[in-house]
Protein backbone atom coordinates (compact mmCIF):
# COMPACT_ATOMS: atom_id res chain seq x y z
CA UNK A 1 0.00 0.00 0.00
CA UNK A 2 1.42 3.49 -0.88
CA UNK A 3 1.93 5.49 1.95
CA UNK A 4 -0.26 8.45 0.51
CA UNK A 5 -3.40 5.78 0.07
CA UNK A 6 -2.53 4.68 4.00
CA UNK A 7 -2.63 7.90 5.48
CA UNK A 8 -5.74 8.68 3.39
CA UNK A 9 -7.60 5.75 4.57
CA UNK A 10 -6.19 5.89 8.43
CA UNK A 11 -7.53 10.25 8.36
CA UNK A 12 -11.13 8.79 6.78
CA UNK A 13 -11.14 6.39 9.98
CA UNK A 14 -10.07 8.57 12.66
CA UNK A 15 -11.05 12.04 11.24
CA UNK A 16 -14.73 12.30 13.55
CA UNK A 17 -12.76 9.98 16.00
CA UNK A 18 -12.79 12.61 19.68
CA UNK A 19 -10.65 9.73 21.30
CA UNK A 20 -8.44 7.53 20.03
CA UNK A 21 -7.53 3.64 21.79
CA UNK A 22 -4.29 2.24 20.12
CA UNK A 23 -3.34 -1.50 20.89
CA UNK A 24 -0.33 -3.17 20.73
CA UNK A 25 0.05 -6.54 19.79
CA UNK A 26 2.14 -8.86 19.95
CA UNK A 27 5.15 -10.48 21.16
CA UNK A 28 8.34 -8.26 21.85
CA UNK A 29 10.49 -11.24 22.25
CA UNK A 30 9.84 -12.72 18.77
CA UNK A 31 11.06 -11.08 16.00
CA UNK A 32 8.14 -11.82 13.34
CA UNK A 33 5.97 -10.49 16.12
CA UNK A 34 6.99 -7.03 17.82
CA UNK A 35 6.08 -4.78 15.57
CA UNK A 36 2.84 -4.24 16.74
CA UNK A 37 4.01 -3.78 20.37
CA UNK A 38 7.35 -1.58 19.16
CA UNK A 39 5.00 0.47 17.14
CA UNK A 40 2.83 1.24 20.22
CA UNK A 41 5.24 2.28 22.23
CA UNK A 42 6.41 4.16 19.43
CA UNK A 43 3.27 6.26 20.17
CA UNK A 44 3.10 6.63 23.50
CA UNK A 45 6.38 8.50 23.48
CA UNK A 46 4.47 11.14 21.03
CA UNK A 47 2.08 11.90 24.57
CA UNK A 48 -1.04 12.61 21.96
CA UNK A 49 -4.24 13.73 23.85
CA UNK A 50 -7.35 12.15 23.30
CA UNK A 51 -5.35 8.87 22.84
CA UNK A 52 -4.74 6.20 25.14
CA UNK A 53 -2.32 3.39 24.08
CA UNK A 54 -2.61 -0.46 25.57
CA UNK A 55 -0.24 -2.69 25.49
CA UNK A 56 -2.32 -6.23 24.41
CA UNK A 57 0.74 -8.38 23.99
CA UNK A 58 -0.36 -11.39 23.44
CA UNK A 59 -3.51 -11.11 24.85
CA UNK A 60 -4.82 -8.26 23.55
CA UNK A 61 -8.46 -9.58 24.54
CA UNK A 62 -7.59 -9.06 28.50
CA UNK A 63 -7.88 -5.05 28.04
CA UNK A 64 -11.33 -5.10 26.51
CA UNK A 65 -12.88 -4.00 30.04
CA UNK A 66 -10.04 -1.26 29.69
CA UNK A 67 -10.85 0.13 26.40
CA UNK A 68 -14.54 0.19 27.23
CA UNK A 69 -13.82 2.40 30.23
CA UNK A 70 -11.69 4.67 28.48
CA UNK A 71 -14.73 4.83 26.17
CA UNK A 72 -13.06 5.82 22.79
CA UNK A 73 -14.69 6.47 19.37
CA UNK A 74 -12.34 4.21 17.09
CA UNK A 75 -9.88 1.44 18.58
CA UNK A 76 -6.65 1.35 16.09
CA UNK A 77 -4.82 -2.35 16.53
CA UNK A 78 -1.43 -2.25 15.37
CA UNK A 79 0.01 -5.91 14.54
CA UNK A 80 2.64 -7.87 12.45
CA UNK A 81 1.06 -9.55 10.04
CA UNK A 82 2.29 -11.82 7.08
CA UNK A 83 1.34 -10.14 3.87
CA UNK A 84 3.61 -11.60 1.80
CA UNK A 85 5.10 -8.02 0.97
CA UNK A 86 8.42 -6.94 1.66
CA UNK A 87 9.59 -6.02 4.90
CA UNK A 88 8.58 -2.66 6.54
CA UNK A 89 5.00 -2.73 4.10
CA UNK A 90 2.28 -1.08 5.95
CA UNK A 91 -1.31 -2.30 4.85
CA UNK A 92 -5.23 -1.80 7.10
CA UNK A 93 -6.12 -4.75 7.10
CA UNK A 94 -10.18 -5.31 6.34
CA UNK A 95 -12.13 -6.93 8.60
CA UNK A 96 -12.87 -10.49 6.62
CA UNK A 97 -8.91 -10.65 6.13
CA UNK A 98 -8.56 -11.18 9.47
CA UNK A 99 -8.58 -14.52 10.31
CA UNK A 100 -9.49 -16.04 13.50
CA UNK A 101 -8.69 -19.92 12.61
CA UNK A 102 -4.99 -19.10 11.66
CA UNK A 103 -1.93 -19.77 13.89
CA UNK A 104 -1.31 -16.88 15.69
CA UNK A 105 0.88 -16.48 19.25
CA UNK A 106 -2.44 -14.52 20.35
CA UNK A 107 -4.32 -16.60 23.34
CA UNK A 108 -7.44 -15.43 21.18
CA UNK A 109 -7.65 -15.11 17.61
CA UNK A 110 -7.29 -11.09 17.11
CA UNK A 111 -10.33 -11.60 14.60
CA UNK A 112 -12.49 -12.32 18.05
CA UNK A 113 -11.35 -9.40 19.67
CA UNK A 114 -11.84 -7.23 17.00
CA UNK A 115 -15.43 -8.71 16.22
CA UNK A 116 -16.44 -8.33 20.52
CA UNK A 117 -15.47 -4.83 20.51
CA UNK A 118 -17.24 -3.64 17.33
CA UNK A 119 -20.44 -6.00 17.91
CA UNK A 120 -20.80 -6.03 21.15
CA UNK A 121 -19.83 -2.93 22.54
CA UNK A 122 -20.48 -0.61 19.10
CA UNK A 123 -16.93 0.74 18.25
CA UNK A 124 -15.36 1.51 15.32
CA UNK A 125 -12.17 -1.05 14.90
CA UNK A 126 -8.88 -0.62 12.34
CA UNK A 127 -6.19 -2.79 12.51
CA UNK A 128 -3.40 -2.12 10.68
CA UNK A 129 -0.56 -4.23 9.51
CA UNK A 130 2.82 -4.61 9.67
CA UNK A 131 5.22 -6.80 7.64
CA UNK A 132 8.12 -8.20 9.19
CA UNK A 133 11.27 -9.32 8.58
CA UNK A 134 10.75 -13.44 8.45
CA UNK A 135 14.54 -13.37 8.44
CA UNK A 136 15.51 -10.81 11.35
CA UNK A 137 16.88 -12.67 14.35
CA UNK A 138 18.27 -9.71 16.43
CA UNK A 139 16.52 -8.23 19.30
CA UNK A 140 16.50 -4.75 17.08
CA UNK A 141 14.40 -3.94 13.97
CA UNK A 142 15.54 -4.57 10.55
CA UNK A 143 16.33 -0.75 9.05
CA UNK A 144 13.64 -2.27 6.91
CA UNK A 145 10.98 -2.54 9.49
CA UNK A 146 12.14 0.42 11.16
CA UNK A 147 11.61 2.27 8.43
CA UNK A 148 7.84 0.81 8.34
CA UNK A 149 7.46 1.73 11.81
CA UNK A 150 9.44 5.28 11.21
CA UNK A 151 6.44 5.76 8.30
CA UNK A 152 3.44 4.29 10.67
CA UNK A 153 4.36 6.98 13.79
CA UNK A 154 4.38 9.57 11.49
CA UNK A 155 1.37 9.25 10.20
CA UNK A 156 -0.40 8.40 13.02
CA UNK A 157 1.57 11.61 14.71
CA UNK A 158 0.14 13.61 11.63
CA UNK A 159 -3.30 12.70 11.52
CA UNK A 160 -3.77 12.70 15.49
CA UNK A 161 -2.07 15.64 16.63
CA UNK A 162 -4.27 17.96 14.45
CA UNK A 163 -7.79 18.91 15.59
CA UNK A 164 -10.27 16.49 14.18
CA UNK A 165 -13.18 17.83 11.57
CA UNK A 166 -15.98 16.85 14.19
CA UNK A 167 -14.30 15.06 16.06
CA UNK A 168 -16.33 14.96 19.84
CA UNK A 169 -14.83 16.74 22.41
CA UNK A 170 -14.38 15.31 25.71
CA UNK A 171 -10.62 16.80 26.70
CA UNK A 172 -8.39 19.62 26.14
CA UNK A 173 -6.87 20.44 22.46
CA UNK A 174 -5.03 18.20 20.84
CA UNK A 175 -1.14 19.16 21.14
CA UNK A 176 1.70 17.76 19.10
CA UNK A 177 5.37 16.62 20.10
CA UNK A 178 7.93 16.35 17.11
CA UNK A 179 8.40 12.39 16.70
CA UNK A 180 12.22 11.47 17.27
CA UNK A 181 13.47 7.68 16.30
CA UNK A 182 14.92 5.78 18.78
CA UNK A 183 18.59 5.77 19.10
CA UNK A 184 19.10 2.89 20.66
CA UNK A 185 17.60 0.34 17.83
CA UNK A 186 13.71 0.93 18.67
CA UNK A 187 13.78 -0.05 22.13
CA UNK A 188 12.77 2.93 24.15
CA UNK A 189 15.32 5.13 26.31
Amino acid sequence: MREEDLERRLARCLRTAGRVAIVGVGDEVQPSDRLGMLAAREVEALRLERVRVFFGGTVPESLTASIRRFRPDHVLFLDAVEMSARPGTLAIIEPNRVSGSRLSTHALPLSLVMEYLRERAGLAVTLVGLQPDLRAAGPAPTAAEQAGLTRLVATLQHILAEPRKGARRRGRKVRARTYRRYRTGGAPK
